[in-house]
């Protein structure tokens, strides 16, 4: 386990991505079986997640090599970027593992149920408190009102991104010490505050920095953030790449 992660570490954490290895029977027990992964329970995975820095390590330069391209996907820049980097880390792998990989939006076809449900993973990995109705000993909420919970990182509260799973499908760690997410809001209040914030006012972004954190979001990357997904194309100044529209200018000029 030592060596995966290690090697995982340096191909991808220079990048602004994090790594947090936990065993898929420590996710299946807590989502229904419909969400279960199906491997064996010691089978070893990592959560992935980016960090505010990811921004400025992989993501930009990523889209300029995009805009030396003749033609993209339409598909999200990020997207693709995350996808780079971790199809980079599986074959840095694969030469001595069996890899699989799992991004964050991944559905099933069939069923149009999320592959993986990254908040459980962020959770059991140690990576991320999930913060849920469940927590709050005496809800203020009525008993049927859906409340969606969220995560909290210990460094950057919410300003972080899950971004999968990376699956070792032939290595596993009966002996894996367990790592429980640090638990930094405590009280009723607290937690209340946090899940009021997040399902009601998420778009003014407060409810990321309910604890103190270590970094958060550039204005660059907020303003990516803010942009409606149809439109990032042209504030990267990637859109006559899908359509013909929109001329070669300078990534800081069209973002600032």
């Amino acid at each position: 386990m030592e060596i995966v992660q290690q090697t995982l570490c340096s191909e991808l954490v220079r990048y602004g991505f994090e790594i947090h290895p936990f065993k898929i029977g420590w996710y299946n027990e807590k989502v229904e079986p419909g969400f279960h992964l199906s491997y064996p329970e010691d089978t070893l995975a990592f959560c992935v997640i980016s960090t505010p820095s990811m921004f400025d390590k992989a993501f930009l330069p990523f889209v300029e090599r995009l805009r030396e391209r003749s033609s993209i996907e339409n598909r999200d820049p990020v997207d693709s970027c995350v996808a780079e980097h971790l199809q980079k880390a599986k074959e840095v792998l694969s030469p001595d593992h069996e890899v699989d990989i799992i991004q964050d939006f991944e559905m099933h076809p069939a069923t149009r149920r999320p592959k993986l449900l990254v908040q459980t993973a962020g959770h059991v990995s140690g990576a991320a408190y999930y913060y849920k109705k469940e927590d709050v000993s005496n809800s203020p909420w009525p008993l049927k009102k859906k409340i969606y919970g969220v995560s909290l990182h210990p460094n950057f509260g919410g300003w972080f991104a899950f971004r999968g799973a990376i699956i070792i499908k032939d290595l596993t760690c009966s002996y894996m010490p367990r790592t429980l997410p640090p638990k930094l809001l405590t009280s009723d209040d607290d937690i209340v505050d946090l899940l009021e914030r997040f399902n009601n006012n998420w778009r003014d972004g407060t409810y990321r920095d309910v604890i103190p954190v270590e970094e958060r979001y550039s204005d660059e990357q907020i303003r990516y953030w803010d942009t409606a997904p149809s439109k990032r194309f042209a504030l990267l100044g990637l859109e006559d790449k899908l359509e013909g529209k929109l001329g070669f200018r300078d990534l800081h000029e069209i973002l600032f």
